[in-house]
């Protein structure tokens, strides 16, 4: 599948937003160069890996744009340089930021590729959210942590599905164009994030019934 101007533009968007929150978990645990580029790459390819696996993709859109790998690869050797002076001060706020760009830019390179090979609804927004989310399920396993999307309670896999839904209402439903649905669905998920994040909205948790 060709793709077009402005999904590669979301593509290259949401793996360096993922590769940098990956590049900041890893130097905040002290990672070697190997370390650090692993999770990089992991949380900036792992999502679109599983969603081209699941679709039947080939090649997988990381070997298909060899381009993508080296900006990853640039980033982990130039790391110390620029980063480690923003970790100072706004690592942990630079982190959350990175993250929400990704999920919402990752959630609708999913949903329109799955769009675009002739999915239905449902399962565009289920290819959607997984490209969004199991890149920072993969970082934090390598970090030796709890994946955020499973107990954080802020609102995040939700949040790519709700842009999932929005970009799929408007391309499907509303007959809009997929420019300007690309964008509204990618303000919807990260916009949604980025609330949850600053209001600290809290999702409840799952509780076992009394005995």
């Amino acid at each position: 599948m060709k793709l077009t101007a402005l999904l590669i533009a979301i593509e290259v968007g949401g793996t360096v937003a993922f590769a940098m929150s990956g590049l900041i978990e890893a130097m905040r645990k002290r990672m070697d160069v190997v370390g650090v580029f692993s999770v990089a790459f992991v949380a900036a390819f792992g999502g679109g890996t599983v969603r081209d696996l699941l679709l039947d993709r080939r090649p997988l859109f990381w070997v298909e744009h060899e381009a993508y790998l080296w900006l990853v690869f640039a980033m982990v050797i130039t790391a110390p340089w620029w980063l480690k002076a923003v970790l100072k001060d706004a690592g942990v706020r630079l982190m959350e930021w990175a993250d929400a760009f990704g999920l919402g830019l990752f959630a609708i390179s999913g949903t329109s590729i799955a769009v675009a090979a002739g999915m239905s609804p449902g399962v565009s927004v289920l290819m959607g959210t997984t490209t969004a989310i199991v890149g920072g399920v993969a970082r934090d396993v390598l970090c030796n942590e709890v994946p955020k999307v499973y107990q954080d309670h802020r609102p995040y896999a939700l949040c790519a599905v709700a842009g999932s839904l929005a970009y799929i209402g408007l391309v499907v439903v509303l007959g809009l164009g997929s420019e300007l649905a690309s964008l509204a669905g990618i303000a919807v998920a990260t916009g949604s994030r980025l609330l949850a994040v600053a209001f600290d909205w809290q999702l409840p948790g799952w509780r076992l019934p009394q005995k």
